[in-house]
């Protein structure tokens, strides 16, 4: 079965900078978009960053000039730099792919288990 696992959340101060990860794996045919969304408690998950398989990036306003997203598709991974962190940047971090797998025509949606990444001093 399909597995998207994150690692690369932590503890870090005010302008410090974190990289997260996700690694798909599983019977996978193809992967569509891939993303990064973030949720704190009583808020709905919320979009940080969405990358497609080629063309343009999608991101929150919030972290703009900001936060980088990349992926491998020879990997299957996608990776989320993310500099000049802010207090408000205090989330847990999921990762999400839509993937076709290779008995399917469609592409699922699915997700990580999470990482929290907390910003304080």
């Amino acid at each position: 079965q399909v597995q998207l696992v994150e690692s690369g959340g932590g503890l870090v101060q005010p302008g410090g900078s974190l990289r997260l990860s996700c690694a798909a794996s599983g019977p996978i045919f193809s992967i569509g978009a891939m993303g990064w969304y973030r949720q704190t408690p009583g808020k709905e998950r919320e979009l940080v960053a969405k990358i497609p398989i080629s063309g343009t990036t999608n991101y929150a306003d919030s972290v703009k000039g900001r936060f980088t997203i990349s992926r491998d598709n020879a990997k299957n991974t996608v990776n989320l730099q993310m500099n000049s962190l802010k207090p408000e940047d205090t989330a847990v971090y999921y990762c999400n792919a839509q993937i076709r797998l290779h008995y399917s025509r469609i592409y699922y949606s699915y997700w990580g288990q999470g990482t929290q990444v907390t910003v304080s001093s």
